[in-house]
């Protein structure tokens, strides 16, 4: 073995067992070191440079899993994609065994790793801006109370209700579907999400892996007392290149009757958290199901405000989909009072009408938003498609430059003060 092969790496792994396969932390990863098959998510040592952008956003900590290796027999990415569990550390006998010492210095990054300055600097940076901590004020999360290495694997929870909530008779089928823990505790806030292990197994026998969905319902419950959760599923009846499959997790969510079981993981999410002080400003930008977590918060604040005992600050919605009829709880959104939150819809397919996108709304709403990019009691959440995230954070910095504002500094504090959240896959 050459000086170059016998150098020891600290080997970045994903722990199949605890991800829920949310796609956070390859849709993070500035060097493209992370990617996924149908079974696992997986990290090439080849490209990986530690930089940890993808720790903090990790809803479970199944991406802060490591192996001190040589180098030279780092895990490939074949061998992690067949990977059930993580495999077990190498003793010090064992690492003598392949020429060095387990005291070795280990290097700081692959030797293999390089960047490009040109495509850098050409390249929106959105995590330069994204926060990765909850607000001050934002109450204390419990994550990871069931799953794979805690004390219950798993907990049943009961369908109290599957309601669609997108037009009948149209191809967007997406339900509302509540969830109830009977006497287990399962604590939760707006913003955090579970797990849903769909019954059966893959093709090698394994059982299939947890799907992440956003909790839709704010933390006393869908029913206000009551030890329940509810989530926004969209049946999936096409991957994204538009080629028919019928996702296995969301299809078997719709299809679930009430008085039904289902096994629940997590609670997930300590970051994406909205805050608790008076007067703080929330403007939420979500498409699709994106939605779910907006309306946990928009129900936690109305609450708060029907109880006369919480003084809130403004909430702002950019809500897009293709059509009104693909827009989840279209109904209930236009019944909330127009001086409680402030709506603003965009719809990419309207017949006989310009494409709108979320950003777009944004820009014309311009003058409004600067007060809130400059108000540091003011938080902005994005949940959706990935496609959005960099059109909406450059919307933001526009916005503030073209307002007068110093995008560097505030642009550093949305990160720094966890005023700008970004949840996308």
């Amino acid at each position: 073995m050459d000086q170059s092969e016998a150098v020891v790496i600290r080997q970045h792994l994903i722990d199949p067992e605890i991800c829920i396969r949310c796609n956070t932390c390859e849709s993070t990863c500035p060097v493209g070191a992370i990617s996924h098959d149908s079974r696992n998510y997986v990290v090439d040592a080849g490209k990986c440079n530690l930089c940890m952008a993808c720790i903090p956003p990790c809803p479970t900590g199944s991406i802060d899993s490591w192996r001190v290796m040589p180098r030279a027999l780092a895990y490939s990415v074949e061998a992690q994609f067949d990977w059930d569990a993580l495999p077990a550390e190498l003793s010090a006998d064992e690492l003598a065994a392949t020429g060095v010492s387990a005291d070795q210095d280990i290097a700081a990054a692959p030797a293999s790793v390089s960047l490009d300055a040109a495509s850098e600097e050409a390249t929106f940076d959105v995590g330069a801006y994204a926060a990765v901590i909850p607000p001050l004020s934002a109450g204390r999360p419990y994550a990871n109370l069931y799953g794979p290495k805690a004390a219950a694997t798993s907990v049943a929870a009961s369908i109290v209700g599957n309601v669609r909530v997108t037009e009948i008779g149209r191809e967007y089928d997406t339900h509302h579907i509540v969830l109830d823990f009977g006497a287990v505790t399962f604590p939760v806030l707006e913003g955090q999400s579970i797990g849903i292990i769909p019954p059966g197994t893959e093709a090698g026998g394994r059982p299939l892996p947890p799907r992440q969905y956003s909790i839709a319902s704010p933390r006393n419950g869908e029913r206000p007392g009551y030890n329940n959760v509810s989530l926004t599923v969209k049946r999936v009846l096409e991957d994204r290149h538009g080629r028919p499959v019928r996702g296995v997790a969301s299809n078997y969510l719709c299809d679930l009757s009430v008085g039904d079981k289902v096994e629940v993981t997590g609670p997930f999410g300590v970051s994406f958290l909205m805050p608790n002080h008076p007067k703080s400003a929330i403007v939420m930008i979500c498409t699709g199901t994106g939605s779910a977590p907006m309306r946990a918060m928009t129900e936690w604040r109305r609450r708060l405000r029907k109880s006369g005992k919480f003084d809130g600050g403004k909430l702002m919605l950019f809500f897009g989909a293709r059509s009104k009829e693909e827009l989840p709880y279209f109904g209930p959104l236009g019944n909330l009072p127009k001086d409680f939150i402030d709506i603003n819809f965009a719809f990419s397919r309207t017949p006989g009408q310009p494409k709108r996108h979320v950003q777009d709304l944004m820009r014309e709403r311009a003058a409004d938003l600067a007060p809130f990019i400059a108000d540091p009691n003011a938080y902005f959440y994005v949940c959706g498609l990935k496609a959005m995230e960099e059109g909406v954070v450059l919307a933001l910095r526009d916005i503030a430059i073209d307002a007068g504002l110093d995008w560097a500094a505030i642009g550093a504090s949305l990160k720094r003060d966890g005023r700008l959240h970004l949840e996308t896959y």
